[in-house]
């Protein structure tokens, strides 16, 4: 029992999920800062917020310009301010017309007036995309203008809710989505949300550090959060009377259900599988630590899928097809990062070490492209985040500066929060591993464990 009770310690200690990145960093500060990476000065194209133009959207302006700022996807040009740069000569064509639905509004591909722009003036600024944000009637309009083939590109018209909705800042978000999406033709990570733990219970914050929320329903100790595919459910470990007890959690509604078998022994960091039909986890007992799985569609069936024996095996993560999994296993001594089936046959170590250079890995996070799993190692002392390329098997070593752990993905599998004491207390980060940028996430101390969603869609709706 002493062995069982250290490991419950070390568990509410340090957090058993852990999971990796990739170059080194130098600094943290929120804007502009790059690090690891070399980063090539005007590689990406430039986007510029044009002037506000209608009375109330100053809000969703500054959303939807912090989100393309976020997206680490384009240089955000400032302008000086003023709308006499607006003002243009002869009118140009805009390119295509029609419509066409998408998302959540229309898109017009004539929807504004082109010609209404200095082009030329603009693309002297640098810009090869200028965004426009208006109103008509109760309908905002986010027009991106080509500046470079001086017309327009695409017009979305979007019904935003009231401010005072709930739902007011995912559909802004929702909406820049759109623009990176119409600028680029990639999908954006705007409309998502990370959980996190702090004092022992679950909450959930914007990807751009806003509406931090309890989502938690109980007062008792709840740890490893994770994500369904789907975006509308999370599973949870609460501890209690020296057990693990799992639980589902709806979104929306808040409702919970505790997941079938679990209780009786410490069971702990969930997983659920890309189709949301099986939730893998870690149960520890006397005997040691393994890996089971179970049906939550039937809430039946569980199964084991390690034997330990003389280790532990937890922390488990699928790949995105569904075949594989990921883990941590104390096989080697330190605990290290092994794969497996999704059935637990053919284990084998997956992510290289050196003994004596590097220490134990910990909390593996497969990437939602399934090409890299990212976790954090022990490097000289303190904890750093690493990333695996799961096809050369080969390991980057992402952070230097502090203590560095637990990084989850974003679903565009370039960008990755992590908890950081780099500003002299732990906090939430995010780091883009294109251009090395980094900025803090959540400026308040004691954050743990976090968790990126899936891109959410729209609210389902409550009425019948």
């Amino acid at each position: 029992m002493k062995g069982l009770l250290c490991f419950v310690a070390l568990l509410l200690a340090v957090g058993p999920r852990g999971r990796p990145a990739v170059a080194q960093d130098t600094s943290a500060i929120d804007r502009g800062v790059r690090i690891g990476i070399i980063y090539r000065s005007g590689v990406r194209p430039g986007l510029v917020m044009l002037p506000r133009t209608g009375v109330g959207l100053d809000s969703v302006r500054a959303i939807i310009a912090r989100d393309l700022d976020y997206s680490d996807r384009f240089e955000v040009i400032t302008l000086p301010g003023g709308d006499s740069i607006r003002l243009a000569g002869p009118s140009t064509p805009a390119r295509g017309t029609g419509t066409r639905r998408s998302g959540t509004g229309t898109a017009a591909t004539g929807g504004a007036q082109a010609g209404t722009l200095n082009y030329p003036l603009y693309q002297a600024l640098g810009a090869d995309f200028a965004l426009d944000i208006t109103a008509a009637g109760d309908t905002t309009v986010a027009t991106l203008h080509d500046v470079a083939a001086a017309g327009i590109r695409r017009a979305v018209r979007v019904k935003l809710p009231r401010p005072s909705d709930p739902d007011f800042r995912q559909a802004v978000h929702r909406l820049a989505d759109q623009t990176l999406l119409a600028a680029l033709g990639t999908a954006g990570i705007a409309a998502t949300r990370i959980l996190f733990v702090k004092d022992g219970k679950v909450y959930q914050i914007d990807q751009d550090g806003a509406e931090q929320k309890l989502v938690s329903s109980s007062d008792r100790q709840a740890m490893s959060p994770a994500w369904a595919s789907d975006g509308r459910r999370f599973a949870y470990m609460e501890f209690q009377a020296g057990k693990g007890w799992l639980y589902l959690q709806e979104m929306g509604s808040g409702k919970r259900t505790a997941v079938s078998t679990t209780g009786s022994a410490l069971d702990f960091t969930p997983a659920f599988s890309p189709d949301g039909q099986t939730l893998a986890f870690s149960r520890a007992t006397e005997e040691g630590t393994d890996l089971y799985t179970i049906n939550v569609k039937s809430n039946c069936c569980l199964r084991r899928l390690t034997v330990g024996r003389f280790s532990d095996n937890l922390s488990p993560t699928f790949s995105p097809d569904g075949q594989r999994i990921a883990f941590v296993s104390t096989r080697p001594g330190l605990p290290q990062i092994y794969v497996m089936a999704a059935d637990g046959t053919d284990q084998q170590l997956f992510a290289p070490f050196d003994y004596g250079v590097t220490g134990s890995s910990n909390a593996p996070e497969w990437s939602p492209d399934g090409q890299a799993v990212a976790f954090h190692r022990d490097v000289a002392g303190t904890l750093q985040v690493f990333v695996l390329d799961v096809r050369t098997r080969t390991v980057r070593q992402l952070t230097s500066v502090g203590r560095n752990e637990d990084p989850t993905w974003a679903p565009d599998s370039r960008h990755l929060a992590f908890v950081s004491d780099r500003s002299g207390y732990r906090q939430l980060w995010i780091i883009d591993l294109d251009t090395g940028r980094i900025r803090p996430l959540l400026q308040q101390s004691g954050a743990r464990l976090p968790a990126w969603s899936p891109r959410l869609s729209e609210a389902p709706s409550t009425t019948p």
